[in-house]
């Protein structure tokens, strides 16, 4: 990871990043894709840093922050790439801050860049249930993507989630799941009765027979396993969500995280207080997850607009519904 020549003493960046790496590994959990997305960018920073002579904290500031940023855009980096790097050095400041390395958090004195808005993408009712009903649940396979499909859109869990889950971690008496999210922290994850039949088919049929086809019979916790009797991919889910979807007949681009959307949108549709939706998707900060009153403000928009006899400039000349009776008001 470090950027110094060998037989050379690491600067005091590289010292702290090394410090910063292993907290994120050992001591918060972070994912392995998080921890080398943090050590590659940050490393970027210190190197860009070096070549300006900058090798220790007194000569970090703001001009020298700007020019990287600069520098990151004029290498065509979409502004959320710029964005996020800047949010990784800020809490890599922050960390050395908290232990004493540092004063004050540089980083902090330059704003983010403005991103524009982007609402979630998710499907309609109807979309959904296309998707449940592909799979040929006369199959072992076919049994496990239906329970996958059923699990996802009933809890909204990340698909890293599905495929960490262990048989131990269904509850069928209180339809639940438990679940390991991010920072490895665990919560609970609800289930609706069709999930809970779903999941019960395969654990009943298609695990049993995935196991036996592999010779693997109990040689895995894990509760959605591969022909090899192996634990589930992210990549496969991610593959059998696409397919379901291109075979429900949906044009657009269908993900896992879509159906993460789905679920957050439909049960903010259906009236579920938005807390209770940043508990479920295990959102530490809730400003994540009101970006789902927009969605559902569009959608209210949407009625409005369908619905209202003078919500449209042709519809000026348009008078109450037909049967409606005119109101007179009191003098």
């Amino acid at each position: 990871m470090s950027a110094q020549t060998e037989g050379t003493e690491p600067s005091i960046l590289q010292q702290h990043l090394d410090r910063f790496v292993a907290y994120l590994r050992y001591e918060k959990g972070a994912s392995p894709y998080t921890v080398k997305n943090y050590s590659t960018e940050i490393q970027e920073f210190i190197d860009f840093a070096a070549g300006e002579d900058a090798a220790d904290w007194a000569a970090i500031n703001v001009p020298l922050i700007r020019r990287y940023l600069l520098w990151l855009s004029s290498r065509n980096l979409a502004q959320a790439s710029v964005a996020r790097r800047l949010s990784e050095l800020r809490s890599f400041a922050q960390y050395l801050m908290r232990n004493g390395d540092i004063a004050q958090n540089p980083f902090r004195m330059v704003s983010l860049p403005r991103l524009p808005e982007r609402l979630p993408r998710y499907l309609e009712y109807p979309e959904v249930l296309a998707m449940l009903h592909v799979p040929d649940i006369t199959t072992p396979a076919g049994l496990r993507d239906r329970a996958i499909l059923e699990v996802m859109y009933a809890s909204g869990i990340r698909v890293s989630e599905v495929v960490g889950l262990n048989v131990g971690d269904y509850e069928r008496e209180d339809a639940r799941l438990r679940v390991w999210g991010k920072g490895a922290k665990e919560r609970i994850a609800f289930l609706g009765e069709p999930a809970c039949r779903a999941l019960d088919a395969y654990l009943a049929e298609g695990r049993p027979r995935l196991l036996a086809a592999a010779h693997r019979a109990a040689a895995t916790d894990a509760l959605f396993v591969n022909r090899f009797g192996l634990r589930l991919s992210s990549r496969s889910v991610d593959n059998l969500v696409r397919e379901a979807a291109r075979a429900a007949g949906i044009t657009r681009r269908v993900t896992p995280h879509v159906l993460r959307h789905t679920f957050a949108t439909h049960l903010l549709n259906g009236g579920a207080d938005l807390r209770f939706i940043q508990e479920m998707l295990g959102h530490s900060d809730i400003s994540t997850t009101q970006v789902y009153t927009h969605v559902s403000q569009e959608r209210l928009r949407e009625v409005y607009l369908r619905a209202h006899p003078r919500a449209h400039a042709n519809n000026t000349n348009a008078g109450p519904a037909q049967g409606a009776q005119p109101t007179h008001v009191a003098r």
